[in-house]
């Protein structure tokens, strides 16, 4: 069993599927993004990640001139800027949805097609049935490897950590909602965008939703202590058991909290003070 997401260092995950993470760790992004090179013959890459030389390099000597498709979950700035050089080296069709208009989403990205909502994406001796998942960034798409019950999950679901939900792009609710729409899936196993595999698929989807109902409870319960109030007075309650370092992430997917009971008409906002109704 693996203790350690090493970056650069390929990982047979099973017959059909390689990993090789980005020399990009952080806070954000855990160990490194994940790329994984899909196919014996035919291949095809999900999430390239970020545009490291290193890396770029690394995909093109492991796809051997026989890259035909990449694949991307999002356009957030850690998985799809490797696109543009690995498709110029390789002639590989890009597919996955166009950039949203924020300053965190990778702008020069232009697919070649953008694949529906439950397509498959026919890859030589497997398909890949599109998933698309909201939430995390409005763009966000899962894709799961029929053949062997795997789900690629981006930033949807990710191994020790949770997702930050940043608005206006971020959306709890379609978050929440997105969540729920995998438990229709046949599916063994995660393949996240950060971590290692995740093993039972459906209950970590249910384990996370209710992670984020307890949490919004906190909030609920947070303005207690002061109604109304600013995001800033309601972090510390709300997170108080987050370290201070991640308060800045915190806040963001507090906001998201705030606007989905907003949309409820559990909270309303005034001139940036939020009061619990």
């Amino acid at each position: 069993m693996e203790t350690l997401i090493i970056p650069g260092e390929v990982v047979q995950l099973s017959p059909r599927v390689r990993r090789l993470t980005a020399p990009n760790p952080g806070m954000m992004t855990g160990p490194g993004t994940n790329s994984y090179i899909l196919g014996t013959s035919e291949l095809t890459v999900i999430d390239p990640g970020p545009a490291i030389e290193s890396h770029i390099a690394a995909l093109i000597a492991l796809t051997q001139g026989r890259l035909r498709r990449i694949l991307t979950t999002h356009t957030h700035l850690d998985h799809s800027p490797a696109a543009r050089a690995l498709k110029a080296a390789t002639g590989a069709e890009l597919l996955g949805m166009p950039p949203p208009p924020q300053v965190n989403q990778d702008q020069d990205y232009r697919p070649d097609r953008v694949p529906q909502h439950g397509e498959r994406v026919a890859c030589g001796d497997f398909s890949l049935q599109v998933v698309h998942t909201p939430g995390h960034a409005s763009n966000h798409l899962c894709y799961l490897l029929v053949e062997d019950q795997l789900l690629f999950t981006g930033d949807h679901v990710m191994q020790g950590s949770t997702v930050v939900i940043t608005p206006p792009d971020g959306e709890m609710g379609a978050y929440l909602r997105s969540l729920e729409g995998l438990d229709t899936l046949a599916m063994t196993a995660i393949a996240p965008g950060h971590g290692h595999l995740i093993e039972h698929p459906h209950d970590e989807a249910r384990r996370l939703i209710a992670h984020r109902l307890k949490r919004e409870q906190k909030v609920v319960d947070g303005f207690a202590a002061k109604n109304p109030a600013t995001l800033d007075e309601l972090v510390p309650v709300v997170y108080a058991d987050t370290p201070v370092k991640l308060h800045g992430a915190a806040r963001r997917s507090l906001y998201a909290h705030l606007l989905k009971l907003e949309a409820e008409q559990r909270v309303s906002q005034t001139d940036g003070c939020w009061r619990l109704l």
